[in-house]
């Protein structure tokens, strides 16, 4: 077991944002492990984030990206529970990085719970088709339905979407671990993406 030092403390700290009694928690709970230990404060930072996300979310930023040449722009509703936290450079750069995002990945909707059932029941058609005269059993088939369900939401749910700058974290984590660091229930409105020469339902 590795000494628990102040300077490891420190270490965990700058990596995770957690408090320093949480980062000694986690420290002593691991062993000094310092990957376990991330692992222990994500867990838990997760859990208070899904406490915290019942709260009125009142205040927040309006972010904005527009795409070199002017050709695409993107309008995001970033939202949280004070003006304090709203007005930090960590929330305003959270508010750019998904603006960015949305220019670079092109979502239609920031959750699942958006998506018009008419919508879903016709990509349902769709994959169902695909696997007409197949022989395969019924209940086999709406199971290879529903996971490629899952990948249409990577295509049309922002939370869905791995960030374009790292692919190993979604965009829902990344809101989730805003919401941790900040104590702060933080979450996503809605968005507007414009793009030259397209109009609404176009």
């Amino acid at each position: 077991m590795a000494a628990i030092t102040a300077e490891l403390v420190k270490q965990l700290r700058d990596k995770t944002g957690a408090g320093m009694m949480d980062c000694k928690g986690a420290l002593a709970e691991s062993g000094g492990d310092m990957e376990k230990a991330i692992e222990i404060l994500r867990k838990k930072g997760l859990a208070s984030a899904a406490k915290r996300a019942g709260r009125a979310t009142n205040n927040g930023i309006i972010g904005h990206y527009i795409h070199m040449g002017g050709k695409v722009g993107v309008l995001v509703e970033l939202n949280c529970e004070t003006d304090f936290v709203a007005r930090t450079d960590d929330f305003q750069g959270l508010a750019r990085e998904i603006a960015m995002h949305i220019a670079a990945a092109d979502p239609r909707y920031v959750r699942r719970e958006e998506i018009p059932a008419e919508v879903l029941e016709k990509e349902r058609e769709i994959y169902r088709a695909q696997f007409a005269g197949s022989g395969k059993p019924a209940n086999v088939i709406e199971k290879i339905v529903d996971g490629k369900l899952d990948s249409f939401y990577t295509q049309v749910c922002l939370f869905d979407q791995p960030s374009v700058r790292d692919p190993n974290v979604t965009i829902s984590q990344m809101v989730s671990a805003a919401t941790a660091k900040t104590g702060e229930n933080v979450t996503v409105s809605r968005f507007s993406r414009f793009k030259l020469g397209e109009h609404a339902g176009a």
